[in-house]
């Protein structure tokens, strides 16, 4: 076994070890399938009211303007799904992935043990590690390696579990085997354009961000305009109607992550306890969780555009 191999072998076995259930490796190399996607993209303003989406275009291309004399991007994937669901079906929803604490510290801990292990076990070793917060095609990478497809939705779709899963990346200076890509098994079905509240995903892989549910509930931190009354369907904070839909999420199976778990009140809160919401409750509900992001503000605005909706529309009846 050569000594790439045995780096490889070593990685992924860590990888393994701390709970991550995929992992793939790609040259680390410029991005030139995507540069002209990604400029085609931001022309069109599918970023929205994301400004931050243009800074740095070159660096999201080229992980070398990340990690000076990077050879491999390794990928990975941390499973988020549950089958628990908020038992009122009348309550705002929100979002799985965001039920329990915030992924980012959770996962870059475990990225930050898997560096450390390789610099003891190799030696010198320069690295970061992503987790969704830095300017890192993610998808992209994590097609070139193989643990999954980008899907019609435009998210990552693992043959073997599905799409729920948080992407992860380790950018390092160390040559490792890579990983080819694989087929692209969507074929002709088009439940997630199809069942979209929004119309978000206006082409294969293409999404409208500014249309998109999560971004007007998450990253839009103005009002959410009128256009889009009645057709939010009832998310509060995310939304997962294009994972709900996809026929491979059907292999999906619960996480072992126990940080992912949800505060106990969460998924016994009814309509009108939402409706309520304190301060006082949002703060021990979302206690470090990735729902903070949006502020309390935030969210009673959402919770209040749905109530606005769902009142104008008996007027109407």
């Amino acid at each position: 076994m050569t000594q790439k191999q045995k780096h490889t072998q070593f990685l992924k076995s860590e990888a393994y070890r701390l709970g991550f259930q995929y992992v793939g490796i790609s040259k680390a190399e410029f991005l030139n399938e995507d540069a002209p996607k990604l400029e085609e993209w931001l022309k069109r303003n599918y970023q929205g009211k994301m400004a931050y989406m243009a800074n740095h275009f070159d660096k999201r291309l080229d992980p070398s303007l990340l990690v000076p004399g990077a050879k491999s991007v390794v990928t990975l994937l941390y499973n988020y799904y549950t089958p628990q669901k908020q038992k009122d079906t009348t309550a705002p929803k929100i979002s799985m992935y965001a039920y329990g604490k915030d992924y980012h510290f959770i996962i870059k801990d475990k990225l930050k043990e898997l560096l450390h292990s390789l610099q003891e076990q190799i030696g010198d070793i320069n690295g970061r590690c992503f987790v969704d917060s830095a300017p890192v095609m993610e998808r992209s990478w994590a097609a070139k390696s193989g643990t999954g497809w980008i899907g019609k939705n435009s998210l990552l779709i693992n043959k073997e579990a599905g799409s729920y899963f948080f992407l992860a990346e380790l950018i390092i200076d160390l040559d490792l085997e890579v990983d080819g890509p694989i087929k692209d098994y969507c074929g002709t079905c088009t439940r997630c354009i199809d069942a979209c509240p929004t119309n978000a995903i206006v082409a294969d892989q293409v999404i409208d961000g500014s249309k998109c549910i999560s971004y007007l509930t998450i990253e839009l931190k103005e009002a959410i305009p009128n256009e889009f009354k009645n057709k939010m369907d009832n998310w509060m904070f995310g939304c997962d109607v294009c994972q709900e839909v996809c026929p491979w999420n059907r292999f999906s199976t619960k996480h072992q992550e126990e940080n992912f778990e949800p505060h106990p009140d969460l998924l016994e809160m009814k309509k009108s306890d939402w409706e309520e919401l304190t301060q006082e409750v949002f703060q021990k509900v979302f206690k470090k969780s990735a729902v903070k992001r949006t502020k309390f503000t935030g969210l009673k605005r959402n919770i209040s555009f749905l109530k606005e909706s769902t009142s104008k529309n008996n007027e109407k009846e």
